[in-house]
């Protein structure tokens, strides 16, 4: 799927400005996927469900009326940062990549499309500074070792949303036996959002 109409379809609720936006992802990243590797080249005409509307997961169980400042942690290529950004323009994000090559193509889609909620910079987990309302990323590490390099980025009430797949079984009791009590809630995105793809995909809310 080529086009944005699928995001249409979840989000019924998009401006005009938005759904450009959305319209100009699948141009933008074909074009700097041919320079930088940062979709698998058999997924780019997957782009739209695969990484904008997996992205956009996190905005079916994370309450964004509240959350002002959100922290991408390893967005790799924009993701999930880039499609949240679209569709919060209220709310600032800050993403990070520790490689550069990777923060160069997320900086050329927030030009091309426009955005002025998002700052992105070449840093390590552990050198970001500041406290965030929610910190986010998709499949960067096991959780527990996640949470040791963005604990200090938390207030009080912050919440962590980390899109996951597969077991997650053991990675989970990893993470009780150094954070106790942390509650983790597992979320499904299949069937809310009923592509096979999503049939495995999971969403680990830590408050």
């Amino acid at each position: 799927m080529v086009d944005s109409a699928i995001i249409q379809t979840h989000f019924k609720e998009l401006s005009e400005k938005q759904i450009k936006q959305f319209d100009q992802l699948y141009a933008l990243y074909t074009e700097w996927n041919e320079k930088i590797n940062v979709i698998s080249r058999k997924d780019i005409d997957e782009l739209y469900v695969r990484h904008v509307l997996h992205s956009l997961a996190i905005a079916k169980f994370i309450d964004f009326t509240q959350i002002r400042s959100v922290l991408d942690i390893g967005t790799g290529g924009g993701f999930p940062g880039i499609p949240l950004a679209i569709l919060f323009p209220d709310i600032e994000f800050y993403l990070v990549d520790s490689i550069g090559k990777k923060i160069g193509v997320v900086n050329a889609v927030i030009e091309g499309t426009g955005l002025t909620n998002v700052k992105a910079e070449q840093l390590r987990a552990e050198q970001v500074k500041g406290k965030y309302d929610l910190v986010v990323s998709r499949a960067v590490t096991q959780l527990v070792d996640f949470y040791a390099w963005i604990h200090k980025n938390l207030k009080t009430d912050s919440e962590v949303a980390c899109l996951k797949g597969g077991d997650l079984t053991q990675e989970l009791i990893n993470f009780k036996e150094v954070y106790p009590r942390k509650k983790i809630t597992i979320e499904s995105i299949y069937p809310g959002f009923d592509d096979p793809f999503f049939e495995t995909k999971k969403l680990l809310i830590v408050r």
